[in-house]
């Protein structure tokens, strides 16, 4: 909605405005743009242009809105996911997102994964291996694996650190 509104105090008519794209009814003058550029980061967004910068963006977003929304699909193999998704061979977007993020999909996958799991694990409602199936890891030892490497704790003492760090409502 806020991206929204920038497009309309320039009276930019926007035929569509998705995560991370909008379409534009007509093109935009180049004054336009710097104008819209300054307003969009004075609010923490930024405008991509080139094409190399929007796969990425669309990239991200698709990881990103595969593990935090839809658990359900976390079984698929991301790389036809990505490839199905964005029409465009895997092994082009992997070497593309690799060599301007210097990382890896499947790192940068690991890693939204671990945000979830640190979530998930905060809000305490599940148990670690509730999140191991929800999250489609083979089991739990892998998913403690895999927190451990990226975040050097086991879920246990992140779970205990998360509790240690927070005051209770009485204390306050």
């Amino acid at each position: 909605m806020v991206v929204e509104f920038e497009f309309e105090k320039l009276r930019l008519q926007t035929i569509s405005v998705e995560l991370g794209e909008v379409e534009l009814l007509n093109e935009i003058s180049d004054s336009q743009k710097e104008i819209l550029l300054k307003n969009l980061q004075s609010l923490g967004f930024d405008l991509l242009d080139d094409k190399k910068t929007k796969t990425i963006e669309k990239i991200k977003n698709l990881i990103v809105d595969l593990v935090h929304h839809k658990n359900s699909e976390l079984k698929i193999n991301l790389s036809d996911y990505l490839a199905e998704n964005l029409n465009q061979d895997y092994n082009s977007l992997s070497n593309l997102f690799s060599e301007i993020e210097n990382t890896t999909i499947e790192k940068y996958f690991i890693s939204q994964k671990i945000e979830k799991v640190k979530e998930l694990l905060i809000y305490n409602e599940l148990s670690l291996s509730e999140i191991a199936d929800l999250l489609n890891y083979s089991n739990i030892a892998h998913l403690s694996n895999q927190f451990k490497k990226i975040t050097g704790f086991t879920p246990t003492s992140f779970k205990k650190l998360k509790d240690k760090n927070r005051i209770q409502l009485e204390n306050l």
